[in-house]
């Protein structure tokens, strides 16, 4: 079956004729204030591009409305601040509403209106409008507040009948609004690091008490989709944030504990290593002995006799 290529918007009116919008006042900008809608607008393709940046703010979306950017499928059911940048593809799946309460505001800025600026070339510099920042920024009440008032502020430019100021005035609440929302972003990367770490003591702790349970290890050696499962997440899950936060997907993660443990056991008893291996889970010492020479480039004998 031949894909259907991504339906190309190239100016704001097109957005606006799209969504069933009045005409813009201004060819270049657009301030798009949400309100609720019984019916969602029809949007012909699954995949959309567009010429344009487009900042938005959703909330309450109560039907399923989901939008895939990048690697990502942002869920608008709660205040999120999303960015989209010129040529980027983003697809749109949208299904008949349960409730029409959603509110919020969409920035549309095509790249002329910054011409011969200093944000035609500082705009793409913001990490939030790279595919590499697979989240949309969740905002505080107290942040999301702070962003309205400067949309307000451009709205208000944006609906005045245009001057020489008009330009230099509006490119200033930009500026001010991409600051913010770095400043905002760095928050939510800080908090969500915390909250990584802290996931982070929660499979160190497992898998502390799962190797101090020689009845637990009678059974086996504690698999990647049982440490998963443990956890309440998927394994693909758990395996990239542990490879994010410490460079060993999940299987190397419980390698090195279970070499921990076992050199513990051959520098402080007088087990043998086949001993050793039936208690850390091994169903055949060999296993173990090939693993801890592959990971420690040496025997399980040569390491203990250093010690001695």
């Amino acid at each position: 079956m031949e894909k259907t290529p991504p339906q190309r918007i190239r100016t704001i009116s097109e957005l606006h004729r799209l969504f069933g919008l009045p005409k813009p006042e201004h060819p270049l900008l657009s301030v798009v204030l949400i309100e609720p809608f019984a019916e969602p607008p029809v949007i012909p393709a699954k995949l959309v591009v567009t010429d344009m940046y487009i900042i938005s703010l959703k909330k309450g979306f109560l039907g399923p409305i989901k939008i895939k950017y990048g690697q990502q499928v942002y869920d608008f059911d709660e205040g999120v601040l999303s960015f989209m940048a010129p040529g980027q593809v983003f697809g749109v799946d949208i299904q008949k509403y349960s409730s029409p309460t959603q509110s919020g505001w969409m920035l549309l800025i095509h790249p002329d209106f910054f011409w011969n600026t200093a944000l035609a070339r500082q705009i793409r510099q913001y990490e939030f409008f790279s595919y590499s920042v697979n989240e949309a920024l969740f905002l505080s009440a107290k942040e999301e507040a702070t962003l309205t008032r400067l949309i307000d502020h451009i709205n208000q430019e944006y609906q005045a009948n245009l001057d020489k100021f008009s330009h230099q005035i509006i490119l200033a609440q930009i500026e001010a609004l991409l600051s913010y929302s770095d400043r905002f972003y760095e928050r939510q990367f800080i908090t969500r690091r915390i909250s990584n770490h802290q996931f982070l003591d929660q499979v160190d702790q497992l898998l502390t008490t799962w190797l101090a349970d020689e009845e637990r290890l009678s059974r086996g050696l504690p698999t990647v989709q049982a440490v998963a499962g443990q956890l309440h997440v998927s394994p693909d899950y758990l395996s990239g944030l542990l490879r994010q936060l410490t460079g060993l997907n999940t299987q190397q993660h419980i390698h090195q504990r279970l070499l921990e443990r076992a050199k513990e056991k051959l520098s402080t008893t007088s087990l043998s290593v086949s001993e050793i291996a039936y208690q850390l889970g091994f169903e055949h010492p060999q296993s173990f002995s090939r693993l801890f020479k592959e990971k420690t480039h040496q025997s399980p004998l040569a390491f203990r006799q250093s010690f001695h």
